[in-house]
């Protein structure tokens, strides 16, 4: 079956066909690392974790780019005198990748910071003021701006007219041609921190909000790449501009738009500035985080989750049920079926997840095995378990859940990101090995010598022990 995705352009389900079917290309927005991640972000990274899974089993290689917006007025906002605006951006980013780590999300080939790629902002911009896509304002405050009206395929991403949207926000508005005109480069301002400057051809200034994507996605994929993902809160102004800057600069930009839903509290979207948030890091310290993943995976990514206390419990029931039919089937079966055969996994699974992501009847799929597993057990039919085990492990396996026998407990979080950590870089060293490329495979074994872990490879796989 072919792998569809709903592509929020085409506003329908397409065929996914990459430009290179050997190396699949995805740009997913990363955060604002004004403050902490909140659920809804880790959900929001979840959703395209599970997409690069499956691209990864179908394809082979992935190449994920996932960025860090680490100059925003928000960022500069909640800076402070003891703590600048990039000493809080870094710790805030560290805070991300501890959560996204906690949950078993896998981090990015590429994670380039805003920052970094200001030269090649300025490029495009420089590019869209030649094409007479852009403007200087005339006030000379050194703010650059996007000409919304010169470009008529603005709005196709979100079906919109120009007339009919809000004005952009995004900068003192005096020196616009048309409200919804929005900034590509922002003038220095002497009430903002003078490191948070850069040199450019119309003053110093910084960058706005949505050309750092644009910069970003081009620099580390090119100017054509198979997926842009992001939250669907971000398709309009944010993507919207994106898609305008880029083609109006000659880019083919994103083939496919890709956009989870939101995580909602009482119907109302999870949001910082509604301060109905919880954070990250107060869930993952309270449960087991292999059951916060469960539950921000149960429902399908482009829907919204509302979570309450039974998301919770129903996660950790499903999840219990699972756990229960592979330690009972690891403690009855004997080890000579071979715990390590390779065993494809269910035809059913494959069609829900080639079926726009469909995860809540993979996990059907998942516990119908359980129930087959627990029935061939019943009944001594060992060939038939050992079956159903293997197949369950290995949807599991692609799903994220790979330490899923071994309950962590909440009290055991700090353990569990651990075993999340150094299981990402056994993956890492793995894909190392697979690509033939020693230098890196060994560069990984000894990092994690050096944290003190002994690595022991087997038939079985790798395990991991503390050295002691």
């Amino acid at each position: 079956m072919t792998l569809r995705l709903y592509d929020t352009r085409a506003q329908q389900l397409r065929d996914f066909v990459p430009l290179d079917p050997e190396n699949v290309t995805m740009y997913v927005c990363g955060p604002t690392v004004q403050s902490g991640p909140h659920i809804g972000h880790v959900r929001a990274a979840l959703s395209f974790d599970l997409l690069r899974r499956w691209l990864t089993h179908r394809y082979g290689r992935v190449t994920f780019v996932r960025n860090v917006t680490d100059i925003d007025d928000k960022v500069l906002a909640n800076a402070t005198d003891t703590e600048p605006w990039w000493a809080l951006a870094y710790r805030m980013e560290q805070e991300f990748t501890a959560a996204y780590a906690g949950v078993g999300i896998l981090p990015p080939t590429y994670e380039p910071r805003a920052t970094a790629s200001v030269p090649q902002m300025q490029e495009i911009i420089a590019t869209l003021i030649e094409r007479g896509h852009a403007y200087p304002a005339p006030d000379g405050s050194g703010d650059v701006y996007f000409d919304v009206r010169s470009w008529s395929d603005y709005g196709s991403l979100t079906n919109q007219s120009i007339d009919a949207m809000e004005a952009a926000e995004d900068a003192d508005p005096r020196g616009k041609r048309t409200p919804q005109d929005f900034a590509l480069w922002k003038g220095a301002k002497v009430d903002e921190q003078a490191d948070a400057t850069w040199q450019s051809p119309w003053g110093a200034g910084r960058p706005g909000w949505h050309i750092e994507c644009s910069a970003m996605s081009k620099r580390y994929l090119g100017p054509e790449f198979d997926i842009h993902g992001g939250g669907l809160d971000l398709r309009f102004p944010h993507h919207e501009n994106e898609l305008a800057q880029s083609t109006a600069a000659g880019d083919r930009f994103a083939r496919y738009w890709v956009h989870n839903g939101l995580v909602t509290v009482g119907g109302q979207k999870m949001s910082k500035s509604l301060a109905n948030f919880t954070l990250a890091r107060d869930v993952l310290a309270e449960r087991d985080p292999q059951v916060v993943r469960y539950a921000l995976a149960a429902a399908h990514y482009r829907s919204s989750l509302d979570l309450s206390e039974s998301s919770w419990t129903e996660a950790e029931a499903a999840l219990g049920r699972i756990r229960t039919f592979v330690e009972r089937a690891e403690r009855m079966l004997p080890r000579t079926i071979g715990w390590a055969e390779p065993t494809p996994m269910p035809d059913a699974f494959a069609t829900a997840m080639d079926d726009d992501l469909g995860i809540p009847q993979a996990l059907g799929v998942v516990h119908d095995t359980v129930r087959a597993g627990n029935a061939a057990l019943d009944a001594g039919d060992i060939d038939g378990a050992a079956s159903a085990r293997h197949e369950v492990i290995a949807m599991l396996d692609v799903l994220g859940f790979d330490r899923v026998g071994e309950a962590s407990g909440g009290g055991d979080a700090q353990a569990s990101a651990l075993d999340t950590l150094v299981q990402t870089m056994i993956t890492q060293r793995a894909q190392a090995r697979a690509d033939k490329d020693w230098a890196a495979a060994d560069r990984i074994r000894d990092a994690i010598a050096a944290a003190g872990i002994t690595l022991e490879d087997s038939p079985a796989g790798t395990h991991w022990s503390i050295d002691g």
